[in-house]
């Protein structure tokens, strides 16, 4: 289940990446060496709004701490309303999530471009940072 990393480690974070627009983007933050956690592992998928809800729950069922889509925005080269439909799927999941008890904040969604190299590790520092204080704030509880 999701928030099961040790204490002190970084959160597992799957990043669910669009190939043409958000890809190159992340392998740009990497090339450049920029500082983000170690455990952020990505899927690359055609189209962020080809995401299927159960995909993402699935991930934080199965032991991700958080699930980040980096979507393609306004950059989609196959939908004019990608940016929509990912919002829609990013809601339906929630939902889908609150029923499970799973907390909204595990999951999160921007649009990262072909060259938004330090905005995709800010992003992944401070969701992680995010996840860190959402599992300190449960084991309080």
């Amino acid at each position: 289940m999701s928030g099961s990393h040790q204490p002190g480690s970084s959160p597992r974070i799957l990043v669910f990446s669009t190939i043409n627009i958000s890809d190159p983007g992340i392998d740009l933050a990497g090339s450049r060496h920029l500082e983000y956690p170690a455990t952020v592992q990505t899927m690359p998928v055609p189209c962020s709004s080809g995401l299927k809800p159960s995909w993402l729950i699935h991930a934080l069922e199965k032991g991700f701490d958080g699930v980040f889509v980096a979507s393609d925005g306004e950059e989609c080269s196959y939908l004019p309303d990608c940016a929509e439909r990912t919002a829609h799927i990013i809601a339906q999941t929630q939902e889908l999530m609150a029923a499970k008890g799973i907390p909204a904040q595990r999951l999160k969604m921007a649009a990262v471009c072909s060259v938004c190299a330090e905005p995709f590790a800010n992003y992944m520092r401070e969701f992680s940072e995010a996840l860190k204080r959402l599992d300190a704030d449960a084991s309080v509880a």
